[in-house]
């Protein structure tokens, strides 16, 4: 099957392109494009991908699934286009970052940015129905995401795994604490935020890492 992702990520996923799940999704996610309005625009589903080549991830921010109003969703997680409302969540990170790192809340919530330098911003799910979340879950993204993570976990050294939510947490069990750091908090979302994602420093705890390990901090 051909599947149109960054070369590097496809080097390291194809096996999984064969298996009967990833092609019984691609048959799923298909005839929902076909029949119903369904979030990213299919041509960025592998967006994440496509700005965060294998080699050059520093950083994975795990999301749930795609946001699923109407223009936000561009296949990275917790980032929306330029010019839509900054959702809940994004707010709250962007405030953390703010009282973390002393840096203004930007204009836009497009984090595009952050995944050019190595941020990969990977949702679970790849795709969303309009107005219904957590709708594609259970198809079989969530085997895929899965052993990209894996594949991250088990080939690179000195990542930044974080995980926000009860949900991104649970993919900790794929990942070496010896090797990398894994950063757990709340999830940024207002019903969760004040019980300890405010506060979490995760920002700086990052860039310290990836200095001390001789990289490039980001540019947050």
């Amino acid at each position: 099957m051909d599947v149109r992702i960054e070369p590097t990520w496809k080097e390291r996923l194809e096996t999984e392109f064969e298996k009967d799940y990833f092609v019984k999704l691609t048959e799923f996610v298909r005839q929902e494009y076909h029949t119903k309005t369904v979030f990213p625009p299919a041509r960025l589903i592998f967006n994440a991908f496509e700005h965060t080549p294998f080699d050059n991830v520093k950083v994975v921010i795990l999301g749930q699934d795609p946001y699923h109003n109407i223009g936000q969703a561009h296949g990275l997680s917790f980032s929306v286009n330029d010019g839509i409302q900054q959702p809940p969540s994004l707010v709250n990170i962007f405030k953390e970052i703010q009282d973390d790192l002393q840096i203004p809340v930007p204009v836009s919530g497009n984090l595009t940015r952050w995944a050019d330098q190595g941020v990969l911003l990977l949702n679970a799910s790849l795709t969303v129905v309009a107005h219904q979340a957590n709708s594609h879950q259970g198809k079989g993204w969530e085997e895929f995401t899965d052993a990209a993570i894996k594949k991250l976990a088990d080939e690179r050294e000195h990542l930044v795994f974080l995980l926000w939510g009860s949900y991104a947490q649970k993919k900790s069990i794929f990942i070496h604490p010896q090797k990398h750091l894994i950063l757990k908090a709340p999830h940024p979302s207002p019903l969760s935020v004040y019980r300890g994602f405010f506060g979490c420093k995760h920002f700086s705890k990052t860039n310290e890492y990836l200095k001390a390990n001789g990289m490039e901090p980001i540019r947050w």
